[in-house]
Formats: C-alpha cells, sequence, structure tokens
C-alpha cells in the first residue's frame, strides 16, 4: 500500500523559511511534487521533480524542490515567504510527465499548513 506522509510548515513570518518534508513508502515514482491550496482557491502547481526540476511562476527563485532517492522523499524548502504563500500544501507523486497537472497523480499525503504572517 502506498503512503505519503508529509511534515513541516506552520506558522512563519513573512520573509522566513521553512521546510517540508514528505516520504513515500509502498513504491518509488518517477515524479515527485509539490501543490497547494489557499482556502477558497483551486489547488494549484507549486513543483515537481522528475529528472529535472519544475517551479510555477509565483515561487521561482524563492522555493527549492529536492529528492533523496535513496529515502523515497521529497522536500520543499521555502524561502522569502510571502503571505499570498499561505495554503495547505500537499505532496503528490507518480509517473507523470508533464509535472504540473494535478489530475495526472495517483498519490496524495494529507497535506501540510503552512501560514506566512505579515
Amino acid at each position: 500500500q502506498v503512503h505519503l506522509v508529509e511534515s513541516g510548515g506552520g506558522l512563519v513570518q513573512a520573509g522566513g523559511s521553512t521546510r517540508l518534508s514528505c516520504v513515500a513508502s509502498g513504491r518509488t515514482f518517477t515524479t515527485m511534487a509539490w501543490f497547494r491550496q489557499a482556502t477558497g482557491k483551486e489547488r494549484e502547481f507549486v513543483a515537481a521533480m522528475r529528472y529535472s526540476t519544475f517551479y510555477a511562476d509565483s515561487v521561482k527563485g524563492r522555493f527549492t524542490i529536492s529528492r533523496d532517492n535513496a529515502n523515497n522523499a521529497a522536500y520543499l524548502q521555502m524561502d522569502s515567504l510571502k503571505p499570498d504563500d499561505t495554503a495547505i500544501y500537499y505532496c503528490a507523486a507518480g509517473d507523470v510527465f508533464p509535472p504540473r497537472n494535478r489530475e495526472a497523480y495517483n498519490y496524495w499525503g494529507q497535506g501540510t499548513q503552512v501560514t506566512v504572517s505579515s
């Protein structure tokens, strides 16, 4: 059985940093990604890593996705945070390309809240 478990996040001041982790179990994936969903909005793509990295324009230069294949994990380093980054962040995994389409992912974590205060 496949599980994705996220950790990290919490309350951060604007301009600060935090790091999210996602550990997968049950199988390995070619693509691991992060999406986010703010209150009242649709879930949107944030970043993904397959053989290269992909970012939403809104986070490019501030967020960094990385993977640890030995531990079947993905990470999202979030720097220069803004109040607009406040959302529930979800880890997603699959054999997906292109990686920005949320409908293509079969496996999701439970989500972790990131709140950026101004």
